[in-house]
C-alpha cells in the first residue's frame, strides 16, 4: 500500500486549528456567497422525487374538461366555460393553503388502487352553480361568509359532485380502469386528510366561469395512490390514440377467424405398465373402451364435444355442442367462444 504523507503545510494548519477544531480555507467572495445562502439538507426528510411532466394526467385533464361542460349543461341548463391548469404536484400542506374557507371537501375512494382522493369545490363555484339552477344569472359574487353550508346546499352538492365523479371516470375510459366512490364531505380542512402533509399530492385544477363569477374545482390524488401505475402515467401516447380501434379490431378477428388449426379427437385410451409395455408383440391386441362421446380439441383445448361415427362412407364426427364452460379449458371460459 502506498504511504501518503502530509506536507508541512497542512501539518501547520492541522496544529493551528484551535479548540473548535475549525481550519480556515482561502475561498472567492463568490464561493462563500454560496455557501453562505446553501440550504441544509436532511435526511430525515424522505420526500419523494416526482419527474418530469405527466402527459397521460394532461389528456385525462383535457377530456374531463370537454366531458364536464357536457355534464353540468345536463343539471343547470346552462353551459360554463371550463378551462384547464397545469397538473402540479405538490405537498399536501401546500395544496390546502391554497383553499379559501369554507370550501367543500368530498373524500372518494379510488378504485381499484388503495388510498383516497378528494375533489375541493370552492364556494364560489358552489354559490354560481345554486343561483343559475334557481333560475339566477350568476352575475355577483356572493359574500363568504363564515358558516356551513345549508341542507339544501349539501344536496345540490351531492349532485354536483356526483357529475363530477361521473365524467371524471369517463376521462380515464380506454386509459385505465379507474373509478371514484363518493365517501363523504368536509369544510375544514383538518377532517379531510387524504395524506400525510409533507406527503406529495397530484392535484388538477380547472376554472369554471358560470355567467360573470368564476370558481375554481380541484381534484386531488396522494402521488402514493397512483404510484403503480405511474407507468401510465408518464406514457407518451397522445390523444385518443390510447382508445380501441374498433375498425383494427374487427380486422384483428377476421385475420384470426381465417386461421388454419387442426382438430384433434381422441378416440380412445388404455392404461399399460411399462412391463406390459415391453412384452407386446405384433398381433397382440389391447381391448379399449369406447366412449360414448368424444372430445375434439385444439392444441390440447377441448372445444367441442362429438360422437364418432360415419358419414357418406367416411369416419366423421358429429358435433353435439360447443365447450365454452371454464371446466372444460385450462384458460378459463374467456378463451373459448
Amino acid at each position: 500500500m502506498k504511504s501518503v504523507f502530509l506536507s508541512q503545510a497542512e501539518i501547520d494548519a492541522l496544529m493551528n486549528t484551535g479548540d473548535n477544531g475549525r481550519v480556515e480555507f482561502d475561498v472567492s467572495d463568490d464561493e462563500a456567497e454560496a455557501v453562505a445562502h446553501g440550504i441544509p439538507f436532511s435526511l430525515s426528510n424522505q420526500e419523494r422525487i416526482v419527474r418530469g411532466r405527466m402527459p397521460t394526467m394532461e389528456i385525462v385533464n383535457e377530456r374531463f374538461a370537454r366531458n364536464l361542460r357536457v355534464g353540468l349543461y345536463d343539471l343547470i341548463r346552462r353551459a360554463p366555460d371550463v378551462s384547464v391548469q397545469p397538473v402540479q404536484v405538490q405537498k399536501y400542506s401546500l395544496f390546502l393553503r391554497e383553499l379559501l374557507v369554507p370550501t367543500n371537501f368530498n373524500i372518494v375512494a379510488v378504485k381499484p388502487l388503495r388510498g383516497n382522493g378528494m375533489i375541493v369545490c370552492d364556494p364560489l363555484l358552489i354559490f354560481s352553480i345554486i343561483d343559475t339552477l334557481f333560475g339566477g344569472h350568476a352575475k355577483y359574487q356572493t359574500r363568504i361568509e363564515g358558516r356551513e353550508f345549508t341542507a339544501t346546499e349539501q344536496r345540490i352538492i351531492r349532485r354536483v359532485v356526483h357529475v363530477i365523479t361521473e365524467e371524471y371516470i369517463k376521462a380515464w375510459k380506454g386509459i385505465y380502469p379507474l373509478s371514484m366512490e363518493y365517501q363523504r364531505s368536509e369544510i375544514q380542512p383538518q377532517f379531510a386528510n387524504i395524506a400525510a402533509p409533507s406527503e406529495m399530492v397530484v392535484s388538477s385544477t380547472f376554472g369554471l366561469q358560470i355567467g360573470d363569477v368564476t370558481g375554481f374545482l380541484r381534484i386531488c390524488i396522494p402521488y402514493s395512490t397512483l404510484e403503480p401505475i405511474r407507468d401510465v402515467l408518464y406514457a407518451t401516447t397522445q390523444g385518443d390514440a390510447v382508445e380501441m380501434d374498433q375498425r383494427w379490431i374487427n380486422m384483428l378477428v377476421k385475420e384470426i377467424q381465417s386461421a388454419d388449426v387442426t382438430l384433434v379427437a381422441e378416440l380412445a385410451n388404455a392404461a399399460l405398465s411399462v412391463q406390459q409395455l415391453m412384452v407386446l408383440r405384433p398381433g397382440d391386441f389391447i381391448e379399449l373402451e369406447r366412449p360414448n362421446h368424444v372430445q375434439a380439441s385444439v392444441q390440447g383445448v377441448p372445444v367441442l364435444e362429438c360422437q364418432f361415427g360415419t358419414h357418406n362412407g367416411k369416419y366423421a364426427l358429429r358435433v353435439e355442442r360447443s365447450l365454452n364452460s371454464s371446466e372444460h379449458t385450462r384458460f378459463g371460459a374467456s378463451h373459448v367462444r
